[in-house]
Formats: structure tokens, C-alpha cells, sequence
């Protein structure tokens, strides 16, 4: 992944290093297994664990000569180890290092991300409460439909994040697995004692059953789950896009002092990072596919989907990290135009209480159909005139027959529209 879109926390998981050092660490920890069972001498562990460096030059080195990865890092062991390093990965098959590694880390990358939501709920939540009865339009199919409040569009947010919250700790519960079992799973040369240990020791469950490889609908469901978040991110991104067009203009991006909009054109502030976060949706939601492709591997296993992963696992959480805080950041440091909002709320001149006067209609005798059809003429011209949908209205004494004056006013207010705003709260942030 390249440094513009990294956060070193996330990157540092998927380093090199970090890669070797948890080979080491399932190694050492089937080796102390094993020393347990008396399959091995006892002091193999502590002397490879004492000598044992991670070297990546080394390693690469090697693997240019031996064309596979995991002899590469274990030749390169015992060089630093020396003979007492032959006890290593007795019984053992490569994918069960690679597997069980690969997992811890996800498991590593999925908590940070854990925290990333947290800090988005976080401020959605301060930032719903605060315009909780700012009044804005709603709007369907990108026209003015009916009065909401800006802080329900925030609770709205917040809700769908709480659920990525869920969906992401079943993921990581889902790809907490441990497989030792050996060429084929079979664990033939291998005591199934060893795989228990080693999942105790590395905070992991005992893969039930695996071929040579864990299944790979774990790891599906995990990067879907990214997936999903993703899409989230740009669900909420888009809104503040649109919400900044220069003829909205509800909301907008903090833009600094020093910032500019535009090579060419001086007055522009353009929703960069928003944009921004669409395009990084995209790249996280590219790997799903790939993903639910690597569950149909041939037989026990075979290696179609190890590129795959090489690339999905570090650039797909390194890019949902940092558009994660890239999102809280924009959310914590937007600004709002609450006057703005209101201005659009008018622009129609009342139709966006076009539904209430066709339900009283109904109530005081007429169908359904009339009531609607009556209403929308009326909205037509108001419309196409540029009229006031409540000053026509009062003046047709056809409907003032059937809704009184204080109705009729009480119809064009926001009061009705915000009345449940509290239940919503409470069902959000219970």
C-alpha cells in the first residue's frame, strides 16, 4: 500500500518483520508443545528463542535460492540457532504456519479498526446530539421531500456504524483460528495436543477441521465485512458531497488557511476528502470478490489463493484504517449552516407539507384519490408559479369547508415533524 493512504500502526502489523516475527512465535510455540509431549528435546525452545533473529535480508537471500518462503525463514533460523533447530516444525506443514499467521494478523489489524469505529461513533454521537432539532429537508430521489433534523441524518450514521461494530467482531471471532494438523490435516505425524497448545498460547481457537488450509469462507466473511464498512464510509461520504454543492450548501469540509481549492480557479472548496473516501471504498470493496473466489481451492489445497491474500491482507485493512480516521476527522471538523439548511427547507415555498393537507382531506370526507389529486394541482402551480402553497390553499374555499384557518396553520409547521425525534434518540443511543 503506498504511504499516502498508510498509518504506521497498520502498516507496521503487515511489515516484514512483524510477518517473521509471528512465524517464529507459532513455531516456538509448537516446539514447547512438543517438548511437553516429549517429542522433542527439552531446551530446543528457550535456545531458539534466545539465538533465533529475524533477519528479512537474510531471508529473501535464501528464498531467491529455495523458491519457498517458509524453508527460506526456517534455514535462516538455524543458521543463527544451529543444530537444535532441526526439532522445529516437526510433523508440520507449511500452510500451518502460514494460516495460523496470517490470521493472528487479521485478528491484529481488526482490533485496530475496532477502535477506529469507535472514535466515528464517537463523534457522530456528540455531533447528532448537538443538531438534534437543527431542522433540514429530507429528500428522496434527490428532491425535497419532507422536514427531518440534521442530527437524525448523524443518528442515522451512527446506527449503521454500530452494526459495522457487530459485523466486525464476528469477523475477527470468525478468522480466530489455528490450524497444526499437518500435510493433509489428518494430523498423521503431528499429536493434535500440539494444535491446542499452540491456539491457547497465541489466543486462537482449534480450527475444527482443516484439509491443509483453514477454510477459506473465514477469510471471505472477514473481508467482506470489510467490505460492507467501506460502503459505509462512502454512504457517508456522498452525503457531505452533495451536501456541499455550491447550491445546497448545508454543510462543508473544514478547509484551512492555507489550502487551495483550485490550480485555476481561485474561489473553489472542493469536498476532497470525501471524494477521497469514495474512491478508497472502492479499493476496499475490490477485494471481496477475490476473496469469496479463494473458497473454491482444488482438493485439499493448492495455492491460488496466496497471491490473493499477499496483496488483500495488508492493502485492504491498511486502506479501510485510514479511511476510517479520515472520516472521523471530517465529521469532527465540518462545518455546518444551520441558516443555509432552513433557507432550503423554503425554497419549495410550503410543498413539503403537501401530505398532511391531502390526509385531512381524507379525514373530512373525500377519497383518497381526490384528496391527492386536488393537492397535487395545486402544487403543480404552485410550483410552476413560484406561489405559496399556503396562501393558495386558504384562498380555495372548497378545502377551507373542510380544514379550519388554526388546522390548516398548524399544518405548515415543524412541530409535528420533529415530535418523535426523542424515540428515535433513544432507540439509537440507548
Amino acid at each position: 500500500m503506498i504511504k499516502r493512504y498508510s498509518r504506521k500502526q497498520l502498516t507496521d502489523i503487515w511489515s516484514e518483520e512483524n510477518k517473521y516475527k509471528i512465524w517464529l512465535d507459532v513455531e516456538l510455540a509448537a516446539s514447547q508443545a512438543m517438548e511437553i509431549l516429549g517429542h522433542i528435546p527439552k531446551g530446543v525452545t528457550s535456545a531458539v528463542r534466545k539465538k533465533a533473529k529475524i533477519n528479512v535480508k537474510r531471508i529473501h537471500q535464501i528464498e531467491n535460492k529455495v523458491k519457498h518462503d517458509v524453508i527460506a525463514f526456517l534455514t535462516s533460523v538455524t543458521e543463527k540457532v544451529g543444530i537444535k533447530a532441526r526439532y522445529l516444525h516437526q510433523g508440520m506443514t507449511s500452510s500451518d504456519v502460514l494460516d495460523t499467521s496470517f490470521n493472528i494478523q487479521l485478528v491484529q489489524s481488526g482490533k485496530v479498526l475496532l477502535k477506529d469505529i469507535d472514535l466515528i461513533l464517537k463523534v457522530l454521537k456528540k455531533k447528532a446530539n448537538k443538531y438534534k432539532y437543527t431542522p433540514c429537508i429530507g429528500r428522496s430521489h434527490g428532491i425535497h421531500a419532507e422536514p427531518i433534523t440534521f442530527g437524525l441524518k448523524l443518528a442515522s450514521f451512527y446506527e449503521e456504524f454500530k452494526r459495522n461494530k457487530k459485523r466486525l467482531l464476528a469477523a475477527i471471532n470468525e478468522i480466530s483460528t489455528c490450524s497444526i494438523s499437518g500435510a493433509v490435516g489428518t494430523f498423521a505425524n503431528v499429536n493434535p495436543s500440539v494444535e491446542k497448545y499452540v491456539a491457547k498460547k497465541l489466543k486462537l481457537k482449534v480450527e475444527p477441521i482443516s484439509t491443509q488450509v483453514i477454510p477459506r469462507d473465514r477469510h471471505a466473511f472477514y473481508f467482506s465485512t470489510l467490505g460492507i464498512i467501506a460502503s459505509s464510509i462512502e454512504r457517508v461520504a456522498t452525503e457531505i458531497r452533495h451536501l456541499q454543492r455550491t447550491e445546497i450548501y448545508e454543510i462543508q469540509e473544514y478547509f484551512s488557511k492555507n489550502q487551495k481549492g483550485s490550480s485555476a480557479m481561485p474561489h473553489k472548496k472542493n469536498p476532497i476528502l470525501s471524494e477521497n473516501l469514495t474512491g478508497l471504498a472502492r479499493m476496499v470493496r475490490s477485494a471481496v470478490i477475490p476473496a469469496l473466489e479463494n473458497i473454491s481451492l482444488w482438493h485439499e489445497r493448492d495455492i491460488s489463493h496466496s497471491s490473493v491474500e499477499r496483496n488483500i491482507g495488508p492493502d485492504t485493512n491498511i486502506t479501510l484504517d485510514f479511511a476510517l480516521i479520515r472520516l472521523a476527522n471530517i465529521l469532527d471538523n465540518m462545518i455546518v449552516y444551520p441558516k443555509k439548511m432552513m433557507n432550503n427547507l423554503n425554497i419549495t415555498r410550503g410543498l413539503i407539507f403537501s401530505q398532511e393537507i391531502m390526509l385531512e382531506l381524507t379525514k373530512s370526507g373525500l377519497s383518497r384519490e381526490k384528496s391527492y389529486k386536488i393537492v397535487q394541482s395545486y402544487a403543480k402551480k404552485c410550483f410552476a408559479e413560484n406561489l405559496d402553497l399556503f396562501n393558495v390553499i386558504k384562498a380555495d374555499e372548497y378545502i377551507m369547508n373542510r380544514i379550519s384557518p388554526k388546522k390548516l396553520k398548524s399544518i405548515f409547521s415543524y412541530s409535528k415533524h420533529f415530535k418523535h425525534i426523542n424515540l428515535i434518540f433513544k432507540r439509537v443511543f440507548k
